[in-house]
């Protein structure tokens, strides 16, 4: 059978991220169970995983990555650092046509790599095989609490990257007393099945949506709003998951009541151009728009909270927006809605989203990987040999430079 050899790349794109597509440990299992698989790892001094534990786990550390057939990254990979004709896999973010990254595209296709998207690995029925949504869910519901907490002085949450895992972060909770809050959770996805897990570790109780627009608590709750929940079809009332991923532009948004009875809204919707907007940006100027703190924890701008208007960093996560101009404006401000949108969430805690995130790509891709690909793979695939995959035609403007 022919040797496989992978390379595990530095991350290049600043602020870098720390996260690994495969941890030593797993690297260290693959090389033994699979005889054909070799890995080698490029050296990175922030990397979550050290180099010596790499190498403590018979892992060969080398700068030249030239030899290895696969590269597994994390985040974009700069333009200068790819090497002609090799498969990556990481995420692009290229699928929405970003503008920020039309040039990595043309260069991917420039230099024939083979490109196979993280985000875009789905099971038959759509929904994502891997990825660190969960992770990103518990990070951002975290933030979004710590970010009302310090709005309103009422609690205090320290930061999750201060603690060493996730296990340690839970036990910052123990002793936690919160105000009578509603948090309105959505989406239905990984994400929310994060954000889900802090409202239930914090010891925030669930309510029926109809139960929480009709009356207020004498103690800390969420509801949590799924598709049906969301939206319905502008003509006909209803909702079709189906249809509405087929033809999003065709519903509109249900979610208008619910700025009128939530204190913090912690948001874990997947966002793509057509889909209804949460709400309008005007909407905020309305007295009876009470949201005062926003966790955007898909982080798209202008997307589903169309007040969502640029990306923050890990160190300075939250901003404001004020209510009447909509501009951007310092944290914590009495006339602003605090929106904390930070892209590379899981970094806040990096083994523990490395090794979940390694576990779904042995389990669900790897095999395909190495036994020449999977039809999996083929709808992954944005770029090869110098060209779009098949099921990227759409891109071809962007890739041609028009956005």
């Amino acid at each position: 059978m022919k040797q496989v050899k992978i390379g595990l790349i530095r991350e290049g794109k600043i602020p870098t991220d720390s996260r690994v597509a495969l941890t030593p440990a797993q690297c260290k299992w693959l090389q033994a169970h699979r005889p054909n698989l070799l890995f080698v790892v490029q050296p990175a001094a922030l990397r979550c995983y050290k180099d010596a534990e790499y190498e403590r786990a018979g892992i060969r550390i080398s700068e030249d990555l030239s030899s290895c057939d696969i590269l597994l990254g994390i985040k974009e990979v700069p333009v200068n650092e790819l090497i002609p004709g090799k498969t990556y896999l990481f995420f692009s973010h290229t699928k929405k046509k970003q503008p920020h990254n039309q040039q990595l595209l043309q260069a991917i296709l420039e230099k024939k790599i083979t490109l196979i998207d993280y985000e875009c690995l789905e099971h038959e029925d759509g929904k994502r095989i891997i990825g660190f949504g969960f992770f990103a869910g518990i990070v951002g519901a975290h933030n979004g609490l710590m970010a009302y907490g310090n709005r309103t002085g009422l609690f205090k949450l320290d930061r999750v990257y201060k603690q060493k895992n996730f296990k340690e972060l839970i036990h910052t909770y123990f002793g936690l007393r919160l105000p009578n809050l509603k948090i309105a959770v959505t989406g239905s996805g990984r994400v929310a099945h994060g954000l889900l897990e802090i409202m239930n570790l914090m010891g925030v109780h669930e309510v029926e949506p109809d139960e929480y627009l009709q009356r207020r608590f004498n103690y800390p709750v969420y509801t949590q709003l799924k598709g049906y929940d969301l939206y319905e079809h502008a003509a006909t009332g209803r909702y079709n998951r189906l249809d509405f991923h087929e033809h999003p532009q065709q519903y509109i948004s249900r979610f208008m009541p619910y700025t009128r009875q939530t204190d913090i809204l912690l948001n874990g919707v997947y966002w793509y151009e057509g889909v209804p907007r949460l709400f309008e940006a005007p909407d905020i100027q309305k007295e009876d728009f009470i949201i005062e703190t926003i966790a955007d924890v898909s982080d798209d701008e202008n997307g589903s909270v169309p007040i969502n208007k640029r990306t923050q960093t890990i160190d300075d996560p939250v901003y404001g927006i004020d209510r009447e101009t909509g501009t951007i404006t310092a944290p914590y401000l009495k006339s602003s809605i605090d929106i904390m949108a930070v892209g590379n969430l899981p970094n806040e805690l990096p083994r523990d989203a490395s090794r979940y995130f390694g576990e779904q790509l042995i389990k669900f891709v790897l095999d395909d990987l190495l036994h020449e690909g999977s039809t999996i793979l083929t709808r992954a695939t944005i770029a090869q040999n110098g060209a779009l995959g098949p099921h990227y035609d759409y891109l071809q403007d962007y890739a041609n430079g028009v956005l």
